[in-house]
């Protein structure tokens, strides 16, 4: 109502000439302080009324004038003076109240004290040294002076250092200085008092005092009398004591008590428990219970107490209160001749005094004939406009005053609408609206509504008029847009106004963000579109918030925000940016609003406070506050150690234990001094590590375990090599590690025999081959031995297989696979653990020609125990011969009886050479190449060609079956002129015909001349020619003649003959047939190692078999012979190393006819 008044008064200041009551505006606090260091001090009172209000002033309830005092500044129409600080400002100290009044009333100020604080100073005075004897309790007193709160007392030297305070010496609440019993070390002459005034900058010190300890002699009886006795309270005396204080002060009790031992103090309420906000500080001896409220009154004790005893003080806590309004005197405006209630109460503790004024004069010295007071209510009886006044309520206790004005204006006015003519309302459809009209009348005015020009009120449930004149519509509707009016009706008269209101689409929502979990360190986007009333384009707002507050957008290169088409960037995620984000769209009439949780995701924090407990030889129990686990639970803790011994500096994992432990039980190495940290892990990734413990060393002990992964391995016949894996330099549990390694026959009785080694190795000599062994290892060191080992068995040294692979058999599968079998080698000739099979196979000859051609020599390793096995790549149509041997980890046994098979014949190579070589206007000559190997007997070839457009299209293929093999040229005839062609040629088999070459050309314009044929040859190698008859067109005639054609012919002829002179260098190269080449297939199988990695392996031998040297070999082979065998290179258990080579050595007749291969090979024209 008070509100609702001062509007009021404020709009009628402006709009008519009203007369009003005077209201104070602003006023000083009740207290104001002079403080030094200030300028001036202003004294506020500030008022408005009409007619405009005079101000005076009272200072200690006498009438007080500043504009008689030139020191003083004022301000016209105000009631307001400044005072300088600029003399004595002592005359100006005491109590104002401000007084504005005009012909209507007069309202009050509360009243202002203005306090001029003077300088605290100690007294002067002369200190007695104090005399205590040792273990006697004393005080030493403070006595600050009075100043301005609040007061901050602290006990110094004289060179400002502070007066160490413990549980046997501490300050009171009043400044002292209280020792509970006195040492030696007490004796000093400095003790300073210093009392701090923080409000006014002011810090004072006491004159120092001297205390003295003197020590009891220790042989007298009286010494030990001292040394102990029973508490007694050196502050509070008494066993009782009184607290009153006010509502929202700071209790503060405290019980400083003597006795040796030093006593031990504590608190109780009685009946209750102590406050939860109750808190100890000065070593227990000071209990404070902060902003007390009326439930922290009653019994408080105090107990000190030491082995000697007990004692007891009882405080009576009371809590009071300040005035406190329970009814404030609001203004009122009444008709004339109305009955008027003016009402004031409050409450408090003691209960306040309720004072009433009226225009500042007390009540009783301002008779009125129908006015009556009945407690805490004034009635005015037919109130007149003569009875306008301001009422003062005033409600004091000891602890503070409250003073209210309230203006009663009795006056008969008509209606006058506040609210502005023509005020336009924009609502939106399903919501509520509120069109105001307020209304100033005397008596109250009726207040209707009505829309478009109707003379009927608005009226149904959608609709209420407010006693205030507000038109409230709820649920809007489009139909409800229009103009409305608003009518005030009263005794005196009639006003109305018009209002428009417009019915708008509501904001909505349409796409929301949604919740999100996100990596810290990338890039959150959140969506969000809205839907919204086009008249509004240039009002529609989209704004975002974090946690309720908006996020504001600076789009620079740093930004951490970015908005663009309703989606939020936050660059760079981190944690802070977690939170509660809010999309809101807003229009000046509503907004919709939609929130989303952003979650940060990121490794977890650091565990701390790491405690090591349990200490016992070899575990230790480790405990950990787990770090935060940025919303994703930690899964497991990695538990990592360091020594400072083997690997200083390095952490190594010790123990992963699940995430909802944060305590783990570590099994640890003896004689090793460790240190460990924990990380969390969880589904981000693993955490930074903790800090790490300190370091706890283990006692030594005998070892825990003993080697492990022993190996017996046998790399001569008769030695047997253990190996194994040592101890970890941490495992040694202690200093003198060694192994003792226990060995035994498995096959034969016998005794362990026994060796002590430092290394991890050690060999047997001696060993029969390949016979089983058992073998265990035990670690020791100075402390003792480890567990009993457990035995391992193993075989001595390998020795070369004895016996080749029986009833070696092919089976040709296809022109190039075959299939081999054979019978196993029985164990007992094996003399190792069984490595598997290898195949070793070489070309003999073609059999198209019959041509003996040594070919390469091929291996394929078979692992395991097999007795079959396929060999694919061999070139059809040919000869081959192979053997099989089996191999153990020592090498390759001997090789099988030879095998000789033939492959079938296949489809033909592709042909080496195809050529066009004269192109006319309906011909084209074609020359090629023999396959350099035709697989089978060649047949013919197969010759297609087809015609080709500009756009690359085919024209339909045509065939030319040629026959004979012996044909290596062709003409095609009837060809369309100037046309492009595409030739195919495949030389065939009885199997079928082989891979195709391709050549293309463009017949003439024109049939031109040939020359008579230049004959051009080509080496395709093996030592075969191939011999072209080139025609060269001649464009021109009489080409012939001409000197380039000369100069191109010699050129030709150049050519050729370097042809020549290279395929006879190819044919003769390495033509001998060295023994180094038979020795290549023999190798010495002592020489040869073992290779275990190899599975299925085809190996080339990189030397080729020699060409040109079949010729001068064929004297020495019968007719009918197959060619060349291994029995030709060694005997029956000739045998092969691991990539197939042969293994042998020439003797007797073999020598022999290896020379006279030598000599006949020299011999051979080239």
């Amino acid at each position: 109502m008070f509100e609702y008044f001062a509007h009021l008064n404020a709009c009628l200041s402006v709009c008519c000439p009203v007369e009003q009551l005077p209201t104070i505006t602003a006023q000083s606090p009740s207290s104001l302080i002079a403080f030094p260091f200030d300028e001036s001090f202003p004294v506020t009172c500030e008022a408005k009324g009409n007619p405009e209000p005079e101000f005076r002033w009272t200072k200690n309830g006498q009438e007080f004038d500043p504009f008689l005092d030139p020191r003083l500044l004022k301000e016209e129409n105000s009631g307001t003076f400044v005072i300088p600080n600029n003399g004595n400002l002592t005359e100006y100290q005491g109590t104002y109240r401000c007084y504005a009044s005009n012909n209507l009333g007069t309202a009050i100020s509360r009243e202002i004290e203005f306090i001029v604080p003077h300088v605290p100073k100690f007294p002067k005075e002369t200190l007695e040294p104090v005399m205590v004897e040792e273990g006697e309790p004393f005080t030493l007193r403070c006595d600050p002076p009075k100043g301005i709160p609040p007061l901050q007392i602290y006990w110094m030297t004289i060179n400002l250092q502070h007066i160490e305070q413990d549980e046997r010496v501490s300050m009171g609440l009043n400044g002292d200085l209280y020792f509970s019993h006195a040492v030696e070390k007490d004796s000093r002459r400095d003790y300073c008092c210093f009392a701090a005034f923080p409000r006014i900058r002011t810090i004072v010190q006491k004159t120092a005092m001297s205390d003295t300890v003197i020590l009891m002699n220790c042989c007298s009886p009286a010494a030990n009398a001292i040394l102990e006795r029973r508490p007694s309270l050196l502050t509070p005396s008494g066993g009782k004591s009184q607290t009153q204080l006010v509502k929202g002060d700071d209790l503060k009790l405290e019980c400083i008590a003597e006795g040796i031992p030093t006593p031990q103090v504590e608190w109780v309420k009685m009946g209750h428990q102590l406050p939860v906000k109750a808190k100890l500080e000065n070593h227990g001896k000071l209990l404070i219970v902060p902003t007390v409220e009326q439930e922290d009154s009653g019994k408080y004790m105090c107990k000190a107490k030491n082995v000697l005893g007990e004692t007891f003080h009882y405080f009576t806590v009371t809590v009071e209160e300040p005035p406190e309004w329970v009814f404030e005197p609001e203004s009122q405006l009444n008709m004339i001749g109305s009955e008027v209630l003016i009402k004031c109460s409050a409450r408090g503790t003691p209960q306040p005094t309720i004072t009433w004024r009226v225009n500042g004069i007390p009540l009783q010295e301002a008779p009125a004939t129908n006015r009556k007071t009945f407690d805490d209510t004034i009635m005015l009886h037919n109130a007149q406009v003569s009875d306008s006044a301001v009422y003062q309520c005033e409600a004091s206790n000891r602890h503070g005053t409250l003073l209210s004005n309230a203006n009663i204006m009795i006056m008969n006015l008509p209606p006058m609408i506040l609210t502005k003519e023509g005020e336009d309302y924009s609502a939106v459809e399903g919501k509520v609206v509120m069109m105001h009209c307020k209304v100033f009348s005397s008596p109250p005015s009726t207040i209707t509504w009505s829309k478009d020009d109707s003379s009927e009120s608005v009226e149904g449930p959608r609709f209420t008029v407010h006693d205030n004149g507000s038109l409230e519509i709820y649920s809007i509707e489009k139909d409800d847009m229009g103009q409305y009016t608003c009518s005030a009706k009263n005794t005196e008269g009639t006003s109305t106004i018009d209002a428009m209101l417009y019915v708008k689409d509501p904001t909505r929502i349409a796409v929301a963000p949604e919740d999100q979990q996100i990596l810290m360190g990338t890039t959150a986007q959140l969506s969000c579109m809205a839907e919204y009333d086009k008249s509004f384009s240039n009002d529609f707002e989209l704004l975002w918030e974090k946690d309720g507050v908006e996020i504001a957008l600076n789009y620079t290169e740093n930004s951490k925000y970015l908005v663009e088409d309703g989606i939020l960037q936050i660059i760079n995620v981190s944690h802070r940016d977690q939170g509660v984000y809010t999309c809101v769209a807003r229009t000046p009439v509503d907004q919709d609003m939609a929130s989303v949780l952003l979650m940060v995701l990121d490794v977890p924090d650091a565990p701390e406070n790491l405690v090591l407990s349990e200490h016992k030889s070899k575990t230790v129990k480790l405990k950990w506050i787990p770090g935060d686990d940025h919303n994703s639970s930690i899964i497991e803790f990695i538990i990592m150690y360091e020594e400072s011994q083997w690997e200083p500096g390095n952490w190594k994992e010790l123990l992963r234990v699940p995430g909802n432990q944060n305590s783990a039980i570590l099994k640890l190495h003896g004689h090793v001094d460790y240190r460990f940290r924990v990380s969390g892990v969880n589904d981000v990734g693993t955490g930074p590590p903790s800090e790490p413990t300190e370091r706890y060393k283990t006692p030594p002990a005998a070892p825990d375990r003993n080697p492990e992964n022993i190996k017996i391995e046998g790399h001569l016949p008769h030695e047997m090599d253990i190996n194994w894996e040592p101890l970890l330099p941490i495992e040694h549990n202690g200093p003198g590690l060694e192994y003792k390694v226990s060995y035994r026959r498995q096959d034969v009785e016998g005794d362990w025999k026994e060796h002590m080694v430092k290394r991890h190795s050690f060999v047997v000599k001696n060993t029969p081959t390949f016979v089983p062994y058992e073998i265990k290892i035990q670690a020791k060191n100075h402390q003792g031995w480890g567990p009993e080992p457990k035995i391992v068995t193993g075989y001595s040294g390998e020795d070369f297989p004895s016996a080749a692979p029986d009833d070696v058999a092919v089976e040709v599968m296809n022109s190039t696979v075959v299939k081999v079998s054979w019978m196993r080698v029985h164990k007992d000739k094996l003399h190792g653990h069984l490595g598997g099979y290898r195949i070793n196979w070489w070309r003999l000859r073609r059999l198209v020609d019959s041509k003996k051609s040594h070919g390469d020599k091929h291996t394929l390793t078979f692992p395991g125990d097999h007795n079959h096995a396929t060999i694919p790549g061999l070139t059809p149509f040919s000869e081959y011969s192979l053997i099989v041997m089996t191999f153990n980890g020592r090498g390759n046994g001997p090789g099988s009886h030879p095998v000789n098979f033939k492959t079938p014949e296949g489809v033909p190579e592709k042909n080496p050479v195809f050529r066009v070589t004269d192109i006319q206007k309906h011909t084209v000559s074609l020359v090629w190449a023999a396959p350099l190997e035709p697989n089978g007997i060649l047949t013919g070839y197969l010759l297609e060609y087809q015609l080709m457009n500009d756009t690359e299209d085919m024209g339909p293929l045509q065939t030319v079956d040629i026959s004979n093999p012996d044909i290596t040229e062709w003409i095609l005839r009837d060809l369309e002129p100037k046309s492009k062609y595409k030739f195919y040629l495949r030389s065939c088999t009885t199997v079928g015909c082989g891979p195709v070459i391709s050549e293309e050309c463009t017949t003439t314009l024109e049939t031109s001349d040939t020359n008579p044929s230049s004959s051009l040859i080509l080496c395709t190698g093996e030592g075969h020619w191939v011999l072209f008859s080139s025609g060269l067109a001649s464009i021109h005639g009489g080409i012939s003649t001409q000197g380039w054609f000369i100069g191109l012919m010699c050129a030709i002829a150049l050519l050729t003959l370097i042809v020549l002179i290279a395929c006879f260098v190819n044919r003769n190269k390495g033509g001998k047939y060295s023994v180094k080449e038979k020795e290549d297939l023999h190798p010495d199988v002592e020489s040869q190692g073992m290779n275990d990695d190899t599975f299925c392996e085809y190996s080339d031998n990189d030397e080729k078999p020699l060409k040109g040297s079949q010729h001068s070999l064929s004297r020495e082979i019968k007719a009918g012979d197959s060619g060349d065998s291994l029995v030709d290179y060694g005997e029956e258990d000739a045998q092969f190393n691991e990539d197939g080579s042969f293994i042998g050595e020439y003797a007797g007749r073999k020598e022999k006819r290896v020379s006279a291969e030598i000599k006949a090979t020299i011999q051979t024209p080239a």
